[in-house]
């Protein structure tokens, strides 16, 4: 793919993805090595509450059958909780999209192994503890694992290697709350700190990604600008083809887990924010269209969480009223 944008620092005038790829291989070293001075190795077992664990129906005389009442866990941290593991099984097709667009040579695929070996922990943390502290029924949990895999996974910007840098950057921020949050409705502290753990990583790729952003705005403003509004104005999380996904996500509303609201003030706001977007001046005719369209729809979305959370705030309010009855 080929665009045409007339800011100074882009080849003849046009950039590919081969050519973003090329100018920004020091950022990506630089990054990368910034990163792997601050981010800290873990072991996922010594997450998981072992002590717990017992057997389950099968090859076992002495399983003993899953009920919801076995485990502390809450009912929107149970579905929480699905829905974030089963968003991180989906990690072979993940790294096969990053690995196609970045490359698995240079900085570029030292990164991409990287990533990936630090998400396939939090597939393992989080499995191993639901199982063993049987907050979920195993038998299911595998059927939604199996369905979801299958189904495979293609990106909604597998299409540009910058739409998916500017994609990723609020998706990595966007997990990181997910999981935050998930921990905090979980109602077990074991689950609250295993989840802050792999919180801090999301966090880690989050910034990866940021700054390459911020990069890219000063090598490719305009280009840039419009991918960031594409992303911004159609997100979605890559696990909505979760079986039973649109109802999952709507309790995960209610709950506070991720809504509109969050999504606006503690997942677009924050990067937007950083890279100081709506301030970015001298761009072509393309890029300011981008910058005027992208102001719009968070006034819109942020009218919209305004009007989700008054909804909210009458529910709470029926269900005080119920219980003080």
């Amino acid at each position: 793919m080929t665009i045409t944008t007339p800011h100074l620092g882009s080849p003849a005038g046009a950039w590919s993805d081969a050519q973003l790829l090329y100018a920004l291989e020091e950022v990506v070293e630089k990054e990368l090595n910034r990163h792997l001075q601050v981010a800290k190795d873990w072991m996922p077992h010594e997450y998981v509450p072992w002590s717990d664990g017992r057997n389950f129906p099968g090859l076992f005389e002495d399983g003993e059958a899953w009920e919801k009442e076995q485990s502390k866990v809450t009912e929107i941290g149970r579905i929480a909780l699905v829905v974030n593991l089963l968003t991180e099984d989906n990690l072979p097709s993940y790294h096969h999209e990053i690995a196609s667009l970045f490359g698995r040579d240079g900085a570029w695929g030292t990164w991409v192994h990287r990533w990936t070996a630090e998400e396939g922990r939090h597939g393992i943390v989080m499995r191993d503890y639901l199982l063993t502290s049987r907050a979920v029924d195993p038998d299911k949990l595998e059927q939604f694992r199996m369905s979801h895999m299958s189904e495979g996974f293609e990106s909604d910007n597998r299409h540009s290697m910058l739409h998916s840098i500017a994609y990723v950057a609020f998706q990595e921020l966007a997990t990181r709350i997910s999981h935050r949050n998930t921990g905090h409705q979980s109602g077990d502290p074991v689950c609250d700190r295993m989840l802050a753990r792999i919180a801090t990583d999301e966090n880690l790729h989050m910034v990866f990604y940021r700054n390459l952003l911020r990069a890219a705005f000063e090598l490719a403003p305009d280009l840039t600008m419009q991918a960031v509004r594409d992303v911004v104005v159609d997100f979605r999380m890559p696990g909505h083809g979760i079986p039973g996904f649109e109802r999952a996500a709507a309790q995960m509303a209610i709950g506070e887990v991720y809504n509109l609201r969050i999504h606006h003030d503690d997942v677009l706001q924050p990067v937007l924010r950083f890279l100081k977007v709506m301030e970015i001046d001298g761009l072509g005719p393309e890029g300011r269209r981008a910058q005027e369209e992208l102001g719009l729809f968070m006034g819109g979305l942020d009218a919209e969480a305004t009007k989700f959370d008054e909804k909210l705030a009458a529910r709470k309010a029926r269900m005080a009223a119920r219980a003080g009855a």
